[in-house]
């Protein structure tokens, strides 16, 4: 006679168990992303589903995700998938998995595009570095007038930001372009947005090995002072924002002052600085100077 399979509730008792011994940080919030999302199932259906037993395939397939996140693999990495601005969005090895913080990057760029609207007729936007296109899909999705190039160096991102539009029933208003910063692109956007590598080459193998041996390099490695993607988008975006445009960028809880004396020296002021839910400074708009 077999024993009993273990229940929903058990098993996820189980998991965070582990993770808390390992030390993992917020073991019980991943714990229950992990088994709800391998799962399938909403917070409402972990609770009213909570006493039913697990059949071993799906016990196996949460045990091998365990050890996965033990060896410091994120949970949305192991997931393949995680939710931005309402978006659900797929992962893949060469994309940065977005964070909450990158939301405040649109909430800060929307009120701009929602004034243009009520006198462009069509908006356009560029979105360097798209990676999974988060930051472009999610503008696109809150701002029905606007289409969207998102552009990447890396053919595995381009990839994942197409699938992602179509996904998400935005794939006649976003394009991609593989491009080197404004390398490939052609023409002038209501707003360029971008949230480059800002991470100082000499700190990167300080970071969380969450973060050191699951994220892309290219996408955290902003050169010796952190600053090489800021310069770059600099030299060059005059050219490509309209007069009456902005340019929106995620910068690193220190930047503030040294990216806004890069885009002042190269011809744009700060209209607006807005800071992360740790009350760092997470995000700057420019516009030409007059």
């Amino acid at each position: 006679m077999t024993g009993a399979r273990p229940t929903v509730s058990k098993v996820l008792a189980e998991v965070r168990r582990r993770f808390t011994e390992a030390g993992i940080a917020d073991a019980a919030t991943d714990a229950r992303l992990l088994v709800a999302g391998l799962l399938k199932l909403s917070p409402t259906e972990m609770l009213s589903r909570s006493n039913e037993p697990l059949a071993a395939d799906k016990e196996a397939l949460i045990q091998a995700a365990v050890e996965r996140r033990l060896a410091h693999e994120p949970v949305h990495r192991i997931l393949g998938e995680r939710e931005f601005y309402g978006l659900p969005l797929s992962l893949s090895a060469e994309t940065l998995e977005p964070r909450p913080d990158t939301e405040i990057l649109v909430d800060a760029v929307l009120p701009y595009l929602r004034t243009l609207a009520k006198t462009e007729e069509h908006l356009h936007i560029l979105d360097l570095g798209t990676g999974t296109g988060a930051i472009c899909l999610a503008l696109l999705r809150e701002c029905p007038e606007a289409s969207g190039i998102g552009s990447d160096v890396s053919v595995d991102a381009l990839r994942t930001a197409e699938s992602n539009a179509a996904r998400n029933g935005l794939k006649e208003r976003f394009e991609t372009v593989q491009s080197s910063w404004f390398q490939n692109i052609h023409g002038t956007f209501h707003a360029i947005v971008s949230n480059p590598p800002y991470i100082a080459s000499n700190v990167i193998d300080n970071l969380a090995p969450e973060v050191t041996k699951f994220d892309p390099a290219a996408a955290l490695d902003g050169g010796p002072d952190g600053l090489d993607a800021y310069k770059a988008i600099a030299k060059d975006a005059a050219r490509f924002v309209q007069p009456n445009g902005v340019i929106g960028l995620e910068i690193g809880y220190d930047q503030r002052n040294d990216v806004t004396a890069v885009f002042e020296a190269a011809g744009f002021r700060c209209v607006e600085s807005v800071k992360d839910y740790g009350q760092n400074d997470r995000v700057l708009v420019f516009a030409l100077s007059a």
